[in-house]
């Protein structure tokens, strides 16, 4: 693990902060420090703006290789451009999802049709990404899906029919990844595929869910007959499990450091709050904030630890990556608990709706749902468990 920079990487640090300074004024001035947790529903149209105008500077998906268009930047300098793009402000990226997981997804087990297909309107931003994989009876069970696909050989294309849900961003996405059973007969992670669907088609609806924040960044998604061609599924039918995990080793691999950095962002709006209100002199207030602060910056170097074993051609985890979830999830519901008593008592205090709600009241209302998506922190705890120490497996009950 490599925890300093090289001159060029420093270089490269300024270049950089410059282009972010120069670019992230006029229109986009409004849109510092916006749309992360619990507030992506701000500005979204503009946000897109910014995705294509990233694009333009070169600034999107840098650590791809640069044949599919990246920058091919090292691990170090990724963690530069994260760190510069927070201290910058830079809105919450829209794209987050095409760049950090379905591209390098692709990347790495595509096709050369599915990548000169899909990769190039992720890198100009002008394509948008959700996650087709959890279900009513499929969260943290993945391996439960009960979405299906079939194939017509007549028209050559996959049909699929079910229903996903949680899906973030899908009423603005253009493109779904999703999970599905493509023989009927299959159980737990067998009999699966991987596929990329386009959401604008007869075959999908999007239902908006809100939530406690009033606002609807996650959706329910149904498939009835939905289709893609036969060239858009990933690897072979029933190489859906492989892939599925494949893409997981990307989630907890460099797509954590810009969390991280929106992570701090909210950090030192707690720490302004804190000074500014006062509560900074009241010592356990004091000792929390060193705590949030300490425990960032070790989610940080396991980051980067993981990040230098991990294998940018498959996605791989690492042990290291098996606490990453847990640990960030945790964290965040804390910090979201502390900006609240920071804040003070009169914070949980709102006229009627429509609620104004600050930044920091927002995070709050969010942070709870980060323990649950993406694997509960008990389901987490049996991955630790199972996979990193070699326990065996929990017992499931059986019917009678």
């Amino acid at each position: 693990m490599k925890l300093s920079f090289s001159p060029e990487d420093e270089a490269f640090r300024e270049e950089v902060a410059n282009w972010l300074q120069d670019n992230l004024t006029g229109e986009f001035e409004k849109l510092k420090y916006r749309g992360g947790p619990g507030d992506e529903h701000m500005f979204p149209d503009e946000r897109k703006v910014w995705e294509q105008k990233l694009a333009e500077g070169g600034w999107t998906c840098v650590g791809w290789p640069k044949e599919y268009g990246g920058r091919g930047c090292s691990i170090e300098q990724q963690v530069i451009f994260f760190e510069e793009y927070a201290r910058a402000g830079a809105p919450g990226r829209v794209g987050h999802i095409g760049e950090g997981l379905a591209g390098p997804t692709i990347i790495a087990f595509g096709t050369d049709e599915q990548k000169k297909k899909y990769l190039p309107g992720i890198v100009a931003g002008t394509q948008l990404w959700c996650q087709g994989y959890s279900e009513p009876s499929a969260g943290s069970d993945l391996a439960n899906v009960k979405t299906k696909a079939r194939f017509d050989e007549e028209q050559a294309k996959w049909f699929i029919n079910g229903q996903k849900v949680w899906t973030s961003l899908a009423h603005e996405s253009d493109y779904c990844f999703a999970i599905a059973r493509t023989d009927p007969d299959s159980v737990a992670h067998k009999g699966l595929g991987f596929f990329l669907i386009a959401m604008d088609q007869p075959g999908i609806e999007v239902r908006p869910i809100e939530q406690i924040t009033g606002t609807s960044e996650f959706n329910e998604v149904f498939f009835d007959d939905a289709s893609c061609g036969a060239d858009d599924i990933v690897g072979a039918p029933g190489d859906g499990w492989k892939v599925a995990m494949g893409l997981l080793g990307f989630e907890r691999g460099v797509s954590t450091l810009g969390q991280q950095m929106q992570f701090q962002n909210e950090l030192d709006e707690v720490v302004r709050q804190a000074r500014s209100n006062g509560a900074a002199r009241d010592p356990a207030i004091r000792q929390r904030i060193a705590r949030a602060h300490a425990e960032l910056k070790i989610m940080r170097y396991n980051s980067m630890r993981m990040l230098s074993g991990q294998s940018a051609s498959d996605g791989a985890l690492q042990k290291e990556a098996l606490i990453y979830k847990l640990f960030w999830a945790t964290w965040h519901r804390s910090l979201g608990e502390l900006a609240m008593d920071v804040l003070g008592p009169e914070c949980e205090i709102l006229e009627g709706a429509p609620y104004a709600l600050s930044r920091l009241q927002s995070m709050y209302l969010f942070v709870r749902s980060d323990t649950i998506y993406g694997g509960t922190n008990q389901i987490q705890r049996n991955i630790i468990a199972e996979r990193g120490l070699g326990m065996p497996r929990e017992p499931k009950g059986t019917a009678k």
